[in-house]
């Protein structure tokens, strides 16, 4: 994929980061992809993490698909986030691969679901499948941090979560366990298997799982914020 303009520097602070995100707000897909002289796909079946990416380009995040935040020098993670024409959330929220061995003496404020969510830039975008993806516009973004209620509920689902996990129980979680988050199976097929402890401390291996935000926990972020 060759690009017609080089990505941004990352921004110096906060305060830059936001003013390119807001200057993106009204755009469309395919006016960015323009600008960054790269091809607007038909949709996204295949291509999962194009709009985060063409974001990226924009914004100039510096992570990349390292396991670090995409503005690491600035504590911030970016999340675009598919909406309907009312700015509700279209699905859930990816936050990170949860870590299914190793996980002794692990606790939530070490966590790479805390790390991930203790800052995030979020950007609403139109998801609507009868939009045409080149047509869909970017919406105003919001900088957020988790409140002390949020993050408590935050953590009493992650404790949960990985206490399952600990005791060899991953296989008994389902999507209805947390309140606003959950463990899902991540894999691109099911012969992407990775080990994982049973419930006799035997290893097993699982689907690999990720964590995600429930659609009731962001849509509730995103209507406070917007008074929606």
């Amino acid at each position: 994929m060759s690009l017609l303009f080089h990505p941004l520097s990352p921004p110096d602070n906060e305060g830059a980061l936001l003013a390119r995100a807001t200057a993106l707000a009204g755009c469309t897909m395919a006016e960015l992809a323009a600008r960054a002289g790269i091809p607007v796909p038909r949709d996204l079946k295949r291509h999962k993490g194009w709009v985060g990416m063409l974001l990226e380009l924009h914004l100039g995040a510096s992570a990349g698909s390292k396991p670090e935040q995409d503005f690491a020098h600035l504590g911030v993670e970016l999340k675009t986030i598919p909406v309907d024409s009312a700015g509700r959330p279209l699905e859930t929220t990816f936050v990170c691969v949860a870590p299914l061995t190793g996980n002794t003496g692990v606790t939530w404020a070490g966590s790479h679901v805390r790390h991930k969510l203790s800052r995030v830039l979020w950007i609403p975008v139109e998801g609507d499948r009868a939009i045409p993806l080149a047509e869909r516009r970017i919406g105003s973004p919001l900088l957020w941090s988790p409140s002390g209620a949020e993050e408590a509920m935050l953590r009493r689902d992650w404790e949960e979560l990985m206490e399952l996990i600990v005791l060899g129980k991953v296989e008994q979680i389902t999507a209805r366990h947390g309140e606003v988050l959950q463990l899902r199976p991540k894999a691109a097929n099911s012969r992407a298997l990775t080990e994982a402890c049973g419930e006799n401390g035997q290893p097993i291996l699982t689907l690999p799982r990720g964590f995600y935000l429930k659609k009731p926990f962001t849509a509730a972020l995103l209507a406070r914020h917007f008074h929606l």
